[in-house]
């Protein structure tokens, strides 16, 4: 399995891959913070779907994390791309029956794959924190947010929990889009049908029927990174979000342990 996860990482450290999902990745972080406080005055409000965060919400011991949960949707579904094109360009590619000729034991290389992504998410999301908590800090005077909370022990805390909120967000989004190639095969196709689904789908039902988000996959995972939100708790968030994944990631093992590897 060992062989497998350097193989895997081997891929994934291409500079095009690294570099360019790295820098999706602080795009949208950067943007994300930003807008947070450069916008702390406007009546359209400065976060997701016009909401206000005010400097009270900001000064508290988490504000330092505030917008990098917030992003956390965001750098899921960048996960969520960049599992789905890993596993399904191996049966694109023709390149699992060569694999499985070198390593026979098809689910040692599933959670070989999984592990050396989830490494890849994982250095993503501090790079991300890392970027996220300065700009707030640089961006919190002019936005005339106090910040003394912060860093302290209650602050350090609040940047632990976010942290792994977000880290869990971000590999669940990963897994379904591993779930996707698993199943559909198609880089192209698991990737505009998972994004279709979250980014456009989600949001149309919620539109119609705002109870509808109380039960969406995606919905679940991104409030998962929040900590949950005033319409539906982390615990509901976290159980329902963990159960989709569940579920999906033993059907998708099965399919892969049975089928036949030809694309």
């Amino acid at each position: 399995m060992i062989r497998v996860i350097f193989a895997e990482w081997r891929k994934l450290r291409r500079p095009t891959l690294f570099l360019g999902t790295i820098g999706a990745a602080l795009f949208f972080t950067g943007l994300t913070s930003t807008f947070l406080y450069l916008m702390i005055d406007s009546e359209q409000g400065n976060s997701d779907r016009g909401r206000q965060v005010s400097r009270e919400v900001l000064e508290l011991a988490g504000g330092s994390v505030y917008g990098f949960a917030s992003v956390g949707g965001l750098l899921g579904i960048i996960a969520l791309c960049v599992f789905a094109a890993q596993t399904a360009q191996e049966y694109t590619y023709g390149t699992l029956r060569n694999l499985l000729v070198r390593q026979p034991g098809r689910i040692r290389i599933l959670v070989g794959k999984l592990i050396a992504m989830k490494i890849f998410a994982l250095v993503m999301i501090a790079i991300s924190a890392v970027v996220s908590i300065g700009i707030s800090y640089f961006l919190s005077d002019r936005a005339k947010v106090n910040t003394d909370l912060w860093f302290t022990s209650a602050g350090f805390q609040e940047i632990g929990k976010t942290l792994l909120n977000v880290a869990i967000s971000v590999i669940y989004f990963g897994i379904v889009g591993m779930i996707l190639g698993l199943l559909l095969r198609s880089p192209i196709s698991s990737i505009s049908i998972g994004v279709l689904w979250i980014l456009i789908i989600e949001n149309l039902l919620g539109a119609v029927k705002p109870v509808f988000l109380e039960w969406m996959p995606g919905n679940q995972l991104s409030l998962i990174a929040q900590g949950g939100s005033s319409e539906i708790s982390y615990m509901h968030a976290l159980t329902l979000g963990s159960s989709y994944v569940f579920v999906g990631a033993i059907v998708a093992t099965v399919l892969f342990s049975r089928r036949d590897v030809a694309n």
